[in-house]
């Protein structure tokens, strides 16, 4: 009569030890590896503070150059306006052992005028002014405070820098295009839909919204109508059927 071993409590503590073994080894690990990466991090950014030293001047002076420290600082997570890093953290102080206050400066003069340029044209465009046009404006000295050398980014990072006063201005984006609206106003879906296919064709009819969308004459002339009392489009009443333009638009052709 052949005998038959039990499975006895021994087995269980060790498949347990073998358990917590496996546990303590993948911590290990985890901490290696998390260790590893802080290093690599803590170079690359001892690398781009360097940089920032040695290239300070063409950074201060080159809005294109400006452009790509920035994303540069922004991909290893370095905020180069606030000095602290993507998680919120206090970084290695790099705009202020780099630049001083210039940097913070020169964004503030930049906030500046796109403030000033979006309240003197909210009765053109309602609040919503192109960021390649708002560029072009404060290079041509049509801003207060007269013209600076600016890039695209530097009004977006102008723009962001008004964040922590809860102003109201963002940075949208419609029909592959930003836009700053300085009105802090939601735009609904049919309202965005219409802009967009403004900055396609650059002017709209209620018939063309009711082709082409399948829209009820009463939807489409309701959206227009929001929009035309928020002035985000003008109106040609001289047409046989009215015509809602953009007026970013029309003034990109002045």
């Amino acid at each position: 009569m052949s005998s038959r071993r039990g499975v006895g409590l021994g087995a269980f503590t060790g498949r347990g030890n073998a358990a917590q073994a496996y546990s303590s080894h993948g911590s290990l690990l985890k901490s290696a590896n998390a260790a590893s990466l802080l290093a690599q991090r803590e170079i690359i950014q001892s690398l781009l503070h360097n940089f920032a030293v040695e290239h300070a001047d063409a950074i201060k002076s080159n809005p294109s150059f400006r452009a790509e420290f920035a994303r540069m600082c922004h991909a290893v997570g370095v905020d180069p306006l606030a000095g602290t890093n993507a998680r919120g953290k206090k970084a290695d102080g790099l705009r202020a052992k780099v630049f001083g206050a210039d940097l913070k400066d020169f964004y503030c003069s930049v906030a500046v005028r796109v403030v000033e340029l979006s309240q003197r044209t909210v009765a053109e465009n309602g609040g919503l002014i192109g960021v390649s046009e708002c560029c072009e404006s404060v290079k041509r000295g049509k801003a207060i405070g007269g013209g600076l050398q600016v890039s695209e980014d530097d009004i977006k990072n102008a723009v962001k820098s008004l964040e922590p006063l809860k102003s109201g201005f963002t940075i949208i984006r419609i029909a592959n295009k930003d836009f700053i609206r300085s009105i802090p106003k939601e735009l609904n879906t049919d309202q965005s839909t219409v802009l967009e296919i403004l900055q396609l064709l650059g002017n709209i009819t209620v018939s063309l919204l009711r082709i082409n969308l399948s829209w009820t004459k009463a939807r489409a002339q309701t959206v227009i109508d929001d929009l035309l009392a928020d002035s985000l489009v003008w109106v040609d009443k001289q047409c046989s059927e009215w015509e809602y333009w953009s007026p970013q638009g029309l003034l990109d052709e002045d």
